[in-house]
Order: C-alpha cells, then sequence, then structure tokens
C-alpha cells in the first residue's frame, strides 16, 4: 500500500525518541525474538521480566525531542520506514476519528506515536530497538523502532509496506481498546487459545483490518488503492506472529494453552475479517454486542 506522492503533511504527527538505558535482554537472536514478539502486539515492557526471567533497567526519563521533520510527503512516506510510520498513523487517525463515534458513539482521540532509534523510554518503562513496536497504556503512546521490521522475515513474515503499516495500525487498535475500556481485560498471566489475551490481541488485528478498508476511500484518502497482493503481505505477515508458529520456529511444540496472541491462522483470519467488513461489530471478539 503506497501514500500519494502529492499528499503533505501539516504538521508533525510523530515525535522522535529520546535515549534511554539498555534494557538487560540477554543476548542472542532467540532471546531478542522473544522479546520482540512479546511487545510486537501489545506486550508491556514493564513485564519482560516475566518474559526472560530477568530483571530490566529502567533509567530516569528523559523527553523526547522534535519530530520527524525529513517526512514531508507520501513521496517521504513511500521511501523511508520512520516516514512510513508516521504517514500511516496520520491516515489511522482519520479513519479513526469517524468511524468510532459512529460505531461506538466514542469520541477518538489521537494516541501519541513516537519513533525512536535504538533505546528510548516510555510510561511503561525503557525500550529498545529489539523490543519491537509497542502500544503502552500507561501514557497512551504507540513506540516504533523501524528496524525491527526485518526481523518479521525470520518468521515467515514480509517486511512490505502494507505489512509494516498492519503492524502499526494494530498497536493503534490497542488504543481503540483503551478507549473502549477493554484493554485492561488482557492477561499474560492468563494465557490460553480462549483467553482474554487472545480475544484482544484478534480484536486489535480486526481493527488493522478496518483501517485498511477505508484507508483508501473517497478522494481525500492519502492511500492509494490496495491491491489483492498488498493484503496477501499483511495476512502473511499477520500468520507469521501466530503462537503456533513461533513455537514451532522456536523449537518447541505447539501450546495452545500458552497462547497469548492467537494462532497464525486466527490471527491472518482477523485481519481479513476487518477488512472485508470494515465494522466494529465484525471485530466484537470479546462478544460485548455494543456496536452499532
Amino acid at each position: 500500500m503506497t501514500f500519494r506522492e502529492d499528499f503533505q503533511k501539516t504538521e508533525n504527527r510523530a515525535s522522535r525518541g529520546g535515549g534511554g538505558g539498555r534494557l538487560a535482554a540477554g543476548g542472542g537472536i532467540g532471546t531478542l525474538l522473544m522479546v520482540g514478539l512479546f511487545l510486537l502486539m501489545g506486550g508491556n515492557p514493564a513485564d519482560i521480566g516475566q518474559v526472560i526471567g530477568q530483571q530490566q533497567q529502567v533509567p530516569a526519563g528523559q523527553e523526547q525531542s522534535g519530530g520527524l521533520d525529513e517526512c514531508k510527503t507520501g513521496a517521504d512516506a513511500n521511501n523511508n520506514v520512520n516516514c512510513r510510520i508516521e504517514f500511516t498513523g496520520i491516515s489511522v487517525d482519520r479513519v479513526w476519528e469517524k468511524l468510532l463515534p459512529e460505531q461506538a458513539g466514542i469520541q477518538y482521540t489521537e494516541p501519541g506515536l513516537v519513533v525512536f532509534e535504538n533505546t528510548t523510554n516510555s510510561g511503561c518503562g525503557t525500550a529498545s530497538a529489539n523490543t519491537g513496536p509497542f502500544y503502552c497504556p500507561g501514557d497512551q503512546s504507540t513506540y516504533f523502532d523501524g528496524s525491527f521490521f526485518a526481523m518479521l522475515e525470520k518468521l515467515g513474515g514480509e517486511n512490505a509496506p502494507l505489512a509494516q503499516e498492519y503492524i502499526v495500525a494494530h498497536e493503534f487498535g490497542h488504543h481503540i481498546q483503551k478507549l473502549e475500556g477493554t484493554l485492561g481485560l488482557s492477561n499474560y498471566n492468563d494465557p490460553g487459545a480462549e483467553s482474554n489475551a487472545v480475544k484482544i490481541e484478534l480484536q486489535a488485528d480486526c481493527y488493522a483490518g478496518i483501517w485498511a478498508h477505508h484507508a483508501d476511500d473517497g478522494e481525500d484518502a492519502i492511500l492509494n488503492q490496495i491491491t489483492p497482493e498488498q493484503v496477501e503481505s499483511a495476512m502473511k505477515t499477520a500468520a507469521a506472529v501466530g503462537d503456533d508458529n513461533i513455537q514451532k520456529r522456536s523449537g518447541g511444540s505447539v501450546r495452545p494453552d500458552l497462547w497469548t496472541h492467537g494462532s497464525s491462522k486466527d490471527r491472518a483470519n482477523a485481519f481479513l475479517t476487518g477488512f472485508n467488513e470494515g465494522t466494529m461489530k465484525s471485530c466484537d471478539t470479546l462478544g460485548r454486542g455494543v456496536y452499532k
């Protein structure tokens, strides 16, 4: 999915993350993948110790500084991953500021959008390039280091534009859940295929699909028409971060009782459902029945 090259942003949407301390996550790609995948779709940096059995070092906070001044047009977003993150955020904002009041009766407020390199501090603790993208409910902000996207290929996903944009839209989906008051139902200490943790993650996948459904609508859309090949790349990436795929690739057996994000099939199908239907009602994994 590419941006219209003539689109120009009017102000900085993203801030540039400031440096933080070092995340004590051990060494080796296996540990880095485990840490990154835990946070890739919404895990809390403060809970890293539960995942790897270690403690993280959380230094005194530092201010984020400046915006992404080099990101001015859609052409920049098509050529630069950090610009693509920022412009995807602009697009996701536009979709949800219209849909959320219409379909859920809730006013949309923009989450923070922080693009960083190496390390930064969040309201949930220290994040590093190995942490991966995540949403922090403590400061209602999303955090992205674009270099992490390359890790998706190690899991069989694609480091393609819509695949990256799906991840951004997924993290914004967790912000929608925060506004709905449901994000706190997720509990990584109570896993399982039917757990609330999985339901929350699948709903965020579905919300990402809703964004893709609407992102290229209308004359003022900032994205060009989505193609079937681009949808396939997003679905492939959603499947790559399924719990069963991660368990297999880590050399273990498939253990649904340990799932926190859902199977590969369910994650891909959740995105596709949102994309095909475009409604929050179709993403009601929690069975709340509150959507218009």
